[in-house]
């Protein structure tokens, strides 16, 4: 084999997927989670939530003040661990529902699906069916139709885009201020950058590259093989009863109802490529089970619909799983939990629930923490007091103002010195360095080698922290 033989193998020109619309229920629950994935996403920025010391937005992420506001809570820096926590959820839910059902989450959840299906939408509404796209894709650039159409289509898509990017920035400032500035030209340099930059990355994933992202890019399609089983449902094609003995082939004199087809050796599949149509990858799901399929369930709502019409049993293509399918006579569709991976996955995903909502309610209302100033380690005055200084800081995280109280147990009467910091207000979200001296006699210093400091809120909250007192090195 020559080079250039081996290269037009190895290289070709993809066609472009232009997927038919579908009518059924899996449509409508895409159609569901669009709009309500669309509805959370463009209007979460815009939800009034009111706050005595931050923007009343329900959720925001200040990052120069390292405040995120999550409707009634508020997380900071500190508390990265909650986002350690939520990251591995995601994953496990992930491996958790894809041992279940499949890819059902890329296709039903994922953001390059849901803009996906905006843009196709747009593209279905203004350009018209299949048909009509497909006859427009083969019109010269002269024609008028082709340019008003195709180029209202790429106009709308970039405004979409745009305004995708757009309300991605106003989850890190008050949004209608940010609004103002952005138009006005006085926002930061950054809200410009980061717009025009998911402005082209939406435009290109939804409207250029679609089908590319799943098959080419995204790593999900290329692993989720490992967490498949042979009970895990997907969407399989019914090959027995589509192909029969002698294949599928179409409706025809002769081969119209099902008892004749039967006895020619006919399956019910009558080739009608509707399936393939209306995939939003361009693939054939009767050629079995492919990684680059997104179990939308778009190609079984096409397949019932023609079932419907001819008056047959729906499921010729349905979610099923490989050990039903192998069956003599396959059983009724039902999903498979019982195994020591998903149920692994599943106590996993209950554990980390749990410590999640338990660390998140029993949050103490400030953090502090106690640091001895050990350079150095302590003084000896001229009268042969020794004194031992300690730096406290408290970072005040109750979600409003707050005073606290400072005190030492177990040392004598007047030995803890915090200057005018006895007690200190502190406003939400920000920190408070304390110097602190205990001052002992020699007397004293040789009897006592460890204390407390106590510190309370005003909302009652109180921490005991040990401490030592250093005579020596």
């Amino acid at each position: 084999m020559d080079h250039q033989q081996a290269g037009h193998e190895l290289y070709f020109k993809r066609a472009a997927v232009v997927p038919r619309s579908v009518k059924g229920s899996f449509r409508r629950f895409k159609t569901a989670v669009l709009w309500l994935g669309f509805a959370v996403y463009f209007l979460l920025p815009w939800l009034p939530w009111s706050r005595n010391d931050a923007p009343s937005q329900a959720v925001l992420f200040d990052i120069p003040g390292r405040r995120y506001y999550l409707f009634d809570l508020t997380v900071f820096p500190q508390d990265i661990f909650w986002l350690a926590i939520l990251l591995f959820m995601a994953a496990v839910l992930l491996f958790f529902a894809t041992a279940l059902v499949g890819r059902a989450f890329c296709g039903y959840f994922c953001f390059q699906t849901l803009w996906t299906d905006a843009f196709i939408w747009l593209e279905h509404l203004i350009q018209g069916e299949r048909p009509a796209r497909l006859r427009l894709a083969r019109m010269p650039w002269s024609s008028k139709e082709k340019l008003l159409k195709v180029g209202a289509t790429r106009v709308i898509w970039v405004l979409l885009a745009v305004w995708t990017a757009l309300t991605f920035v106003f989850y890190f400032a008050y949004a209608p201020e940010m609004l103002r500035t952005f138009f006005s030209g006085e926002a930061a340099a950054a809200a410009y950058i980061t717009t025009l930059t998911l402005s082209v990355s939406t435009y290109l994933a939804a409207g250029v590259l679609r089908e590319h992202v799943c098959t080419f890019i995204c790593p999900y399609g290329r692993f989720q093989s490992v967490m498949y089983e042979p009970e895990t449902l997907a969407v399989h094609y019914d090959k027995r009863r589509g192909e029969g003995e002698t294949g599928r082939i179409a409706p025809r004199a002769g081969a119209r109802t099902q008892p004749e087809r039967l006895a020619q050796g006919h399956g019910d599949c009558v080739d009608c490529k509707l399936c393939v149509q209306v995939c939003p990858v361009g693939i054939d799901i009767r050629d079995g089970l492919q990684y680059t399929c997104i179990s939308c369930g778009l190609c079984v709502d096409a397949c019932n619909t023609i079932m419907d019409k001819m008056g047959w049993p729906r499921g010729l293509i349905r979610y099923d799983s490989e050990v039903n399918l192998s069956q003599a006579k396959p059983g009724p569709v039902k999903l498979h939990w019982m195994s020591l991976k998903v149920v692994g996955y599943g106590l996993s995903l209950v554990l980390m629930t749990t410590y999640l909502a338990y660390d998140m309610t029993h949050r103490n209302s400030f953090e502090h923490s106690i640091q001895q100033i050990r350079q150095p380690l302590f003084v000896t005055l001229s009268d042969g007091t020794i004194r031992n200084r300690y730096q406290i800081r408290l970072t005040n995280i109750s979600g409003k103002d707050e005073h606290f109280s400072i005190e030492a147990r177990g040392l004598p009467s007047g030995a803890l010195d915090l200057g005018n910091f006895r007690k200190v207000d502190i406003r939400n979200g920000k920190s408070v360095i304390i110097q602190a001296s205990v001052m002992l006699g020699p007397e004293q210093a040789k009897l006592l080698h460890d204390f407390d400091f106590v510190i309370r809120s005003g909302a009652g909250e109180t921490v005991v922290d040990p401490a030592h007192f250093f005579t020596r090195q």
